[in-house]
């Protein structure tokens, strides 16, 4: 399918956008209509106490608890902790491939997969390590590789896929089978460590046990990664900066389907509004006014920022690329790609900073010199004035069925929530161990499962029961 075919209907997914989410606007006014109506029973129904005390569910919905920080997994290590960002692949015979980040740093010890005294690290191949530290602590981030089968509801296998990266938080599937992990830190070699960190990492989807070669993709930029998303239609990745002040960033590649090979960064620009503030935050003092307040529903065209020494060894590039004209975005997580769009949040955007989701349909001739003729857009579909609708949304990916299932991180309680295809809100579970936020939520390439992470103590959730398909 060309370029230009896939995006044939644009103009028509983009004039759909806000009659779409209109229930919702409803519901990011602050009245709180849609929680009147009952949002909770929209999809599943009101959620139902668990008895184990670990996630509460719809009626007919089960779970089960796999992978816990701390077990032994396949290849004799431990699963470390922090569990974070996740995305779901197809394997052999049916299988699901999980690749599931670990937003771990240098220390504690116990948080990475190397025992309380790094005891498991003699012996242990360091040239599959990305930072050896100098031979002492390690970074504790990377990934791990889960095989689950959803028929039997069983993990057949975990192991260590990507070591000696730090605070591994969020990243993206791709669509020839990979998964990017992204480092959400800036730290520059130091007496701890023998490289510079805040960059991407290419996983392959593989139920093989074994570490992968860990390559820093340099040509992404170096700045504070969360999450990225691809255009399976031109190979184009989106990036997300988990910054107060973040820009929105694509990558087109000089040889789509391989990143290594290098290519252009460029960041998102509003047109007509140089150096725009999307965040809709409330003036400070005692006069204080939202100036050029952005509303639900409102649509932007969008230009592209080429960027300069991208891996910025200064770590300034946001500010270079706001100082040309780029957007700023309050904290970039979570990112996918879904319905023909990408969908990105921004966790305390909002005039009550209780969060933000954007979505941006690219353009049919994106990434092209073409592209002037048809921009892409951008619409601000949700902005939360109400914590009991979403509260500082984070990691989403969006279902089979067109609904986008977010993951909070607010306080004190900690929900997955959907939004349907019609823009209204439901409740899907509520984490009942502890404060700790969801992350990783991803549906299995069956539509069977829902997986999901809580991060501290560091579980994963398999979660099935009577997903609508509409």
């Amino acid at each position: 399918m060309t370029q230009s075919t896939s995006r044939r209907s644009f103009l028509k997914v983009a004039g759909a956008v806000s009659a779409g989410f209109a229930g919702l606007r409803l519901a990011t006014s602050g009245k709180n209509q849609v929680a009147a109506e009952g949002f909770a029973s929209l999809r599943y129904g009101p959620l139902k106490k668990d008895p184990q005390g670990v996630i509460d569910l719809p009626e007919g919905f089960s779970y089960r608890v796999m992978s816990k920080a701390g077990e032994r997994m396949d290849d004799g290590l431990f699963v470390p902790g922090m569990h974070d960002g996740m995305a779901a692949f197809p394997g052999p015979d049916g299988k699901t491939i999980l690749v599931r980040n670990h937003e771990c740093g240098l220390s504690p010890a116990r948080d990475g997969a190397f025992g309380w005294n790094l005891e498991l690290l003699r012996g242990f191949d360091r040239s599959k390590f990305y930072d050896r530290a100098f031979g002492a602590m390690p970074p504790l981030g990377g990934t791990t590789t889960l095989v689950y089968d959803t028929s039997t509801k069983k993990l057949e296998r975990h192991f260590l896929s990507l070591a000696g990266t730090l605070r591994n938080c969020a990243g993206g599937p791709t669509p020839w089978g990979t998964w990017i992990s992204c480092e959400e830190t800036e730290d520059r070699a130091n007496r701890n460590l023998e490289h510079d960190h805040g960059y991407n990492f290419e996983v392959p989807a593989s139920s093989e046990i074994g570490l992968t070669q860990p390559v820093p993709l340099r040509a992404m930029g170096r700045f504070r990664h969360e999450a990225v998303a691809v255009d399976p239609f031109s190979g184009i990745v989106y990036e997300t900066e988990d910054r107060e002040d973040g820009l929105i960033y694509r990558f087109i590649p000089d040889q789509p389907g391989h990143l290594v090979e290098g290519g252009k960064l460029q960041a998102l620009a509003i047109r007509g509004q140089s150096g725009a503030d999307t965040r809709n935050w409330l003036a400070e003092g005692p006069d204080a006014a939202v100036t050029g307040l952005i509303l639900p529903g409102t649509v932007f065209d969008v230009a592209w920022i080429d960027l300069d020494e991208v891996d910025a060894p200064n770590s300034d590039l946001r500010f270079r690329g706001h100082r040309s004209g780029a957007a700023r975005f309050a904290r970039g997580e979570g990112m996918w790609y879904g319905n023909d769009s990408i969908y990105f949040a921004c966790t305390n955007g909002g005039q009550k900073k209780l969060g933000q989701i954007w979505r941006y349909v690219p353009s049919p001739f994106e990434g092209t010199d073409q592209e002037d003729r048809q921009p892409g857009r951008l619409e601000l579909f949700i902005e939360s004035n109400d914590v009991s609708l979403i509260e500082m949304c984070d990691n989403l990916t969006v279902a089979p069925w067109g609904d986008v299932i977010l993951s909070e991180d607010g306080q004190p309680d900690q929900y997955i929530v959907g939004v349907t295809s019609s823009g209204r809100i439901y409740q899907l579970a509520r984490n009942s161990i502890n404060g700790s936020e969801f992350a990783g939520v991803v549906m299995s390439p069956d539509g069977s499962t829902l997986f999901a992470n809580i991060q501290n103590p560091g579980v994963t959730l398999a979660i099935d029961g009577p997903w609508r398909q509409s």
